[in-house]
């Protein structure tokens, strides 16, 4: 009976060292990790300048650019061709000599443009209606683009735009002149054709893609900001944050106007020049928040308890804790049972 209790007794002074260390390595991370974990803890800040000038937003399509005015300038009698007075390439005016003809015809351009083909020879016999010249206006042309039924009620006959022919990287001004309100469908979204009149230099050609830019607002000599920098509200009202006279963040509501997408007007709140921040990101140093502050500890994030320095840590090493100096284990019996006494083992250290 005494033996037993002698038994328990060991277990019980086993179980409260092991108790005894566990308490005394969690007020070591207490005390040791929490203020190191907040000092590892960096906040990074982005700055913006607002600046001055002037912003638009539009709407924005793609289309291709085809020609207004084209045609053949043909006989209107037998006869044959006595003088040709253009050639390929040639530009004329309205009225301007094309060809004479044996019966005393001359054919004359019908509209100013380029000679984009001659289709007779001198001395050739032509009947009644033959083709002479084919005559091309490269300069006025016309761009149809595909608008949707979310978009049309924006777009108006008269209404100023952009356009940019993508291969050339050139912009021109243009005017929407036509606006089809008999709708193509395409799935579930109608479209609709809309036509704008461009006046072109001469290296664009028909067929040409193109994009359309309809400008809708516009604000000059504003204050404007990127509109990363905003943050709102629940109820969507913006703000900013920044510097006051003691160098602390505040927040700043601002008033925004037109945006486009990338800056926005602000109507109060900021003035030209001041700065605003906004929160980049929160990093870890190399410390590596737990495992590092382990690492620290421990020599490299595990740890190993001697058997030889009476059960005390000792840092550095490369198990678990082995804790058989302490006798059979725990649960186990001691050298006269027969249980297993040893629970040792090894781990990686980590959390």
């Amino acid at each position: 009976m005494a033996k037993k209790k002698r038994r328990l007794a060991a277990r019980i002074v086993r179980w409260l060292v092991l108790l005894l260390l566990l308490g005394v390595v969690a007020l070591l991370l207490w005390a040791v990790w929490i203020p190191k974990l907040k000092q590892s803890i960096t906040t990074t800040y982005d700055t913006y300048t607002a600046t001055r000038g002037s912003i638009s937003n539009a709407l924005s399509f793609s289309g291709s650019v085809s020609v207004v005015s084209s045609g053949y300038m043909t006989a209107s009698g037998d006869g044959a061709v006595r003088t040709l007075y253009v050639q390929d390439g040639d530009r004329v005016e309205k009225g301007d000599r094309l060809a004479r003809l044996s019966g005393g015809e001359t054919i004359k351009a019908e509209f100013a443009g380029t000679v984009n083909d001659v289709l007779v020879e001198e001395g050739d016999e032509v009947r009644s209606g033959a083709q002479i010249v084919q005559l091309v206006d490269f300069t006025n042309m016309k761009v149809t683009m595909r608008v949707d039924e979310y978009d049309i009620s924006d777009v108006y006959v008269g209404q100023a735009c952009q356009v940019t022919f993508t291969a050339l990287e050139k912009t021109f001004d243009s005017t929407i002149t036509h606006i089809n309100r008999l709708s193509q469908s395409a799935g579930s979204v109608a479209y609709y054709t809309v036509t704008a009149s461009v006046e072109v230099t001469d290296d664009v050609l028909p067929g040409m893609q193109v994009s359309v830019r309809i400008p809708r607002e516009e604000a000059t000599d504003a204050v404007l900001l990127k509109m990363d920098a905003l943050s709102f509200e629940r109820d969507n009202s913006a703000y900013v944050y920044t510097r006051d006279e003691a160098g602390e963040l505040q927040k700043t509501p601002v008033e925004v106007g037109v945006d486009n997408g990338n800056y926005v007007e602000i109507k109060s709140g900021l003035n030209e020049g001041d700065t605003v921040y906004v929160e980049a990101e929160a990093d870890e140093d190399s410390s590596g928040g737990l495992s590092g502050l382990l690492s620290g500890l421990m020599g490299g994030g595990q740890q190993q308890f001697n058997p030889q320095s009476g059960g005390m840590p000792s840092f550095g090493g490369g198990s678990m804790p082995d804790f058989s100096s302490f006798g059979g284990g725990f649960g186990g019996s001691d050298n006269s049972g027969g249980g297993r006494g040893n629970r040792g083992g090894t781990g990686s250290g980590q959390p």
